[in-house]
């Protein structure tokens, strides 16, 4: 099964549209940075080892890599770059909606997805209907979740 880093927006995002956890349900195993856990999701969200959220640390190696990608990239959160070097370690893809971290992510060589990916996803393993997707994007929308909206919406009708 493979495996997806995630960081705290994306997973803010699910939360926001009723999907947190629904996501798991995917085939995918979803991995955080046991740092952002301790630090930052599980005051608010400790359900989320429950639905299958997987805390992984970085080794020493990645570790220092973390380090250097914060002294290299200005605008990604230290908790951001250590999803993606988490990422890096790991070989698979980041889930991230921040502008900043997708962009180091792509010039690291990472592969990233997002919010709509994972609800696209849901619709095509048929976890979730399109209504019930455009509802979980109207719920986001208000929650002031920051997505392309158009592109989203555009995106599921193609579905």
């Amino acid at each position: 099964m493979q495996i997806l880093i995630s960081d705290a927006n994306v997973l803010i995002d699910m939360d926001a549209g009723g999907l947190l956890r629904t996501m798991f349900q995917l085939p995918y195993r979803f991995q955080v940075s046991d740092m952002l856990f301790a630090d930052e999701l599980s005051n608010h969200h400790p359900e989320l080892i429950a639905y299958g959220l997987e805390l992984t640390e970085l080794d020493g190696e990645h570790m220092l890599e973390a380090f250097d990608l914060v002294a290299r990239y200005a605008d990604p959160s230290r908790y951001d770059c250590f999803s993606l070097a988490l990422a890096k370690q790991q070989s698979c893809p980041l889930l991230t909606g921040d502008k900043a971290l997708r962009s180091a992510a792509s010039k690291e060589g990472v592969i990233v997805k997002g919010s709509i990916w994972i609800v696209n996803e849901l619709v095509k393993n048929e976890i979730l209907t399109k209504e019930e997707a455009r509802e979980a994007y109207g719920n986001m929308e208000a929650a002031g979740s920051r997505l392309p909206w158009d592109t989203a919406y555009r995106m599921l009708d193609d579905l």
